[in-house]
């Protein structure tokens, strides 16, 4: 993808995801899975599945304590540790899913220590040279995100931020400031995978965050269904779905990738049958 000429940047390769979706009428699908998980070439295959079924793609950079994830995306990441999955070896494997055609966006979700350890300026760098399109860090508030945000802007990603139904009025108007790429929502407090049903709140507030914000709002955590996804996708510009795509795959060990990409595929198809947002 070109802009006048030059090679587009992860923020705008974001943003023309987005816009596709828009223009079809529905809401952008962006499945999540754990690189490494359960080995590398597994995982790989996975992503290839199903980034054609997808408008943007959520990729897990394995971590010894992620706080924010629930039992099944825990077991993933505790595994793909297991293998030697390192931050190193995510951004190679980005460079490989490249290097194989995936065009989708991608977002690196993984959490500060590692980014740290490896050193923010290096780490948006090589990730950048990796083909990633942003991250998004669920253990960096907005208010402690702006050396990171700084240089993920330089490089021309972007920085995710992330908001819950508890956010208050200062939060909310923080982030919509300074959203790039989209607003990650968390349709529960709590963690992934850990709610059956989504908060009654949740269609109120989206509607409140999209009035302030100037990028779309994808929502994630807790949707387990493609009927919870088609309810999301009626009032979100993005659904987010990672705990239900590692269930599908840990159900058919004979044929991960092939269940990745029908249980995507039936993500899109419900998607495609909710009403226009």
């Amino acid at each position: 993808m070109t802009t006048n000429g030059r090679p587009a940047t992860g923020q705008e390769r974001i943003a023309a995801a987005f816009a596709r979706a828009k223009a079809r009428h529905v809401a952008a699908l962006m499945p999540y899975y754990t690189l490494g998980y359960p080995d590398r070439e597994t995982s790989l295959a996975v992503v290839g599945a199903i980034a054609g079924e997808s408008d943007l793609l959520e990729l897990g950079v394995p971590f010894s304590d992620p706080l924010a994830d629930g039992p099944t995306i825990q077991h993933s990441t505790q595994q793909a540790l297991a293998v030697g999955t390192t931050s190193a070896r995510c951004l190679e494997m980005v460079a490989e899913l490249r290097r194989r055609g995936v065009e989708t966006p991608v977002l690196l979700m993984g959490y500060y220590n590692p980014i740290l350890a490896y050193g923010e300026e290096a780490y948006v760098r090589d990730a950048a040279s990796a083909g990633a399109d942003g991250f998004i860090v669920p253990d960096l508030p907005v208010e402690e995100a702006g050396p990171l945000e700084a240089l993920a802007s330089g490089a021309g990603l972007a920085l995710v931020h992330m908001l819950a139904p508890t956010s208050d009025p200062r939060r909310v108007a923080t982030v919509a400031s300074r959203a790039r790429g989209f607003i990650y929502m968390v349709s529960l407090t709590g963690v992934t995978g850990a709610q059956a049903g989504l908060d009654e709140r949740l269609r109120e507030f989206v509607a409140g965050v999209r009035r302030q914000a100037s990028v779309p709002v994808a929502v994630g955590f807790g949707i387990k269904t493609p009927e919870q996804a088609a309810q999301v996708g009626s009032f979100a510009d993005g659904v987010i779905v990672g705990t239900a795509l590692i269930r599908a795959v840990d159900q058919a060990p004979d044929d991960p990738a092939g269940a990745a990409r029908a249980y995507t595929a039936a993500l899109r198809r419900a998607l495609a049958g909710s009403q226009a947002r």
